[in-house]
């Protein structure tokens, strides 16, 4: 952003800001940091040793992968931000630049949360062919009881390898833990105060830091909002106390209102017609792909994660209605890195509260399916292994969340996020102690990026500490169909 008056505010509030702090010409060297010889283009890599335990420093140690992506106006540089995109899972190492003025004036730190990516991380396979029942068993849900008894074999033989194989890590992977480590992080980057931009599972990272160390918060911008109370305590499995299925309908219902103009499908029809047998499709690059009812919930669910995916989705819609229509073709993607997969999976499952029994999931799917057809099953039995793994991290945090901080910005789409829905964001403002709600008018997964009202207060309380207004809402720079 290029505002004059961002420019003036930052100008004259530099010296006194909490998040502007004075800055050499040239990058730093954090202190602990073991930067590498090799990395990514436009990026500076290293590493930074943490302990294995924060409530046993004899346990030993992990290693933590980070990326700096340096601030373009060195001279001018306001400090660091640091970076978490999502999961638990997701390598965040090399971070976005967030935004075109946040990018000239800070520099941006990602990094691979332990149990994921270039981090320390646990290995729970000893063969490739026990990959075979991970393929089985995760990113799908049972339609029948038959199907619902594999399933809990399946997720059993991974846990019972996992707790076999992982080692000691793998007690050690709750984001309380994780949250130290990222104020180690932080101490090592010399920042006095953390600036911290997360999404999704990154906010309830952010959650947990702000009221493990709330004297340390600077500027905390929390994107796609999970709901901390929701996450970690409660009876019900956690996927389904997090309720993303039901603002899953009210993203469809927004998709659908806005193609009605323009497409020419039954959407209850094609799942009718897909619990009944699979439908072959032939899509744009000639390939003949079988879709059941749980691959297609699952593509639809990934396309309304983003609202500019609509005409993806219209023509994935139209091909099942229509096999004579062509389906768009996935995206490539390389193989899926297990053990980050995995170690996201354990740092889940030291957080939240769930049953113990994984035959409960079967009712509560069913209890979800009711409100979000296709969509709550979907959800609910993402966190099934949660029932069979047994994982203790003296480390965990689950609150209270309401210690006083500095003002923390929360961003999130009111016409329906189904990883994170808009309802747990509003709950979030009123929890926590000094939080500012900034609605969206859109669906989909995350607001940065996709208007310049939200980019513009998120480059303002970088850089000045301002948070907008009671209530603001913004306007999305594009429609689902442009």
């Amino acid at each position: 952003m290029n505002s004059p008056k961002l420019r003036a505010a930052l100008a004259l509030g530099a010296a006194a800001s909490v998040v502007a702090v004075s800055a050499p010409a040239a990058v730093a060297s954090p202190a602990g940091i073991v930067w590498e010889a090799s990395c990514t283009a436009g990026y500076e890599c290293g590493h930074l040793d943490v302990p294995l335990s924060y409530q046993d420093p004899s346990a030993g140690s992990a290693s933590i992968a980070v990326g700096r992506l340096p601030a373009t106006d060195q001279d001018h540089k306001l400090g660091t931000i640091f970076y978490n995109p999502g999961g638990p899972g997701s390598s965040g190492r090399f971070a976005p630049a967030l935004t075109p003025f946040l990018h000239e004036r800070y520099d941006i730190v990602g990094f691979d949360p332990r149990g994921v990516g270039a981090s320390s991380k646990i290995h729970c396979f000893t063969d490739p062919s026990q990959l075979e029942v991970l393929q089985r068993a995760l990113g799908t849900f049972p339609l029948t009881r038959a199907a619902e008894q594999q399933q809990i074999a399946d997720t059993r033989t991974i846990t019972d390898l996992c707790e076999q194989n992982a080692g000691p890590l793998a007690n050690h992977l709750s984001t309380g833990t994780i949250a130290r480590d990222l104020d180690r992080l932080r101490a090592a980057f010399g920042e006095p105060k953390l600036r911290y931009y997360g999404k999704s599972y990154g906010t309830y990272l952010g959650e947990t830091y702000a009221n493990l160390f709330p004297g340390r918060v600077g500027s905390l911008a929390l994107d796609a909002v999970d709901d901390p109370v929701r996450w970690s305590t409660g009876p019900a499995p956690m996927s389904y106390r997090l309720q993303g299925f039901a603002d899953a309908t009210r993203a469809l219902q927004s998709f659908l209102d806005a193609c009605a103009a323009r497409c020419a499908f039954d959407y209850p029809a094609i799942l009718d017609r897909l619990t009944a047998a699979p439908i072959t499709v032939t899509d744009t690059a000639g390939r003949q792909v079988t879709v059941t009812y749980q691959s297609a919930i699952a593509r639809i669910h990934n396309y309304l994660t983003d609202a500019q995916a609509a005409p993806q989705l219209a023509a994935f819609l139209t091909a099942l209605a229509n096999p004579a229509s062509p389906a768009p073709a996935s995206a490539s993607a390389g193989p899926p890195d297990i053990d980050s997969l995995l170690g996201g999976g354990a740092t889940l499952c030291s957080d939240a509260e769930n049953p113990r029994d994984p035959a409960v999931w079967w009712n509560y799917a069913r209890r979800a399916d009711r409100i979000a057809r296709g969509f709550g099953p979907y959800d609910v039995y993402k966190t099934v292994p949660c029932a069979t793994w047994d994982l203790t991290d003296t480390g965990r945090y689950a609150g209270p969340w309401n210690h006083p901080t500095a003002p923390i910005l929360l961003l999130a789409n009111r016409q329906g996020d189904l990883e994170t829905p808009y309802a747990g964001a509003q709950r979030t403002e009123r929890l926590l102690a000094n939080a500012r709600l900034l609605t969206l008018d859109a669906y989909g997964h995350g607001s940065r990026g996709k208007s310049a009202c939200i980019d513009e207060a998120l480059d303002r309380y970088f850089g000045t500490g301002a948070v907008p207004a009671p209530g603001t809402v913004c306007a999305p720079d594009r429609g689902p169909f442009g």
